[in-house]
């Protein structure tokens, strides 16, 4: 059954969401992102994906110190991501307490880097960010956009080691309007073995279901449940039902 990894994005040490990735929408949600985090793993949840706001539109990792305190006050394992570019930015986040992290960026602009730290950590600690914009990856916050194709782009990292990719449809983020099912399709099936991790558009519940319909076996939900459209209540009788099926 597909696992739900609920998302704390991080700008000037609050919890906020974005829509579509626009900086300008931002919404606050909760002046503290540890109180939340904490609200969410006791509603079942074992995974947090962490953004790091300020260090995607810096380029260097800012929000550390957040990272710090979530993973040195929950049990929950994190994969953090948003700026990390260089092997010292790596060192920080395992350091502070990620389990995880996400190489967006840096696996387009620098490949031999995000390449270096797969053969470094394994592809259990690295996982690739593809995010994309009109089925081409977009970097730097998404304020960019390259010319590289989503599909081949995770077929290219697949083929050095990568297991794990969270794939981000900009335009669907934030938005509530449903996921990028086909995106997910068209990935999986040309790499069916790998642990895709959707993200973007989940509304409510039933999302969650029709991506676990098609095979996908992790979706990142944030905006969803603060706007309770997926309740902590639910979110709880969810992970509840997930571990009894397992």
């Amino acid at each position: 059954m597909i696992d739900i990894v609920p998302a704390i994005d991080i700008m000037g040490g609050k919890c906020v969401r974005l829509s579509r990735g626009d900086y300008s929408t931002e919404k606050v949600y909760n002046e503290e992102p540890l109180d939340v985090a904490r609200a969410l793993e006791d509603a079942g949840c074992t995974r947090l994906h962490l953004v790091d706001l300020d260090g995607a539109r810096s380029q260097h990792i800012v929000n550390y110190h957040t990272l710090e305190r979530i993973a040195g006050h929950t049990g929950l394992l994190i994969d953090f991501g948003g700026g990390l570019k260089t092997d010292h930015d790596l060192h920080i986040a395992f350091d502070c307490g990620a389990s995880q992290v996400t190489g967006g960026s840096v696996a387009v602009s620098h490949p031999q880097v995000m390449e270096g730290w797969l053969r470094k950590y394994g592809p259990q600690a690295i996982i690739l960010g593809a995010d994309a914009r009109n089925g081409k990856i977009s970097t730097c916050g998404w304020l960019d956009d390259s010319e590289q194709q989503v599909v081949p782009f995770i077929e290219h990292y697949a083929a050095l080691g990568v297991t794990q990719v969270i794939s981000t449809d900009i335009d669907k983020d934030g938005m509530l309007q449903g996921p990028s099912i086909e995106l997910y399709k068209s990935i999986l099936a040309r790499l069916p073995r790998l642990r895709l991790i959707a993200s973007g558009g989940v509304s409510g519940l039933p999302d969650v279901y029709a991506l676990d319909a098609i095979g996908v076996p992790a979706v990142i939900v944030g905006k969803a449940i603060y706007e309770n459209k997926i309740s902590l209540k639910a979110l709880e009788a969810f992970n509840v039902s997930r571990a009894a099926g397992q």
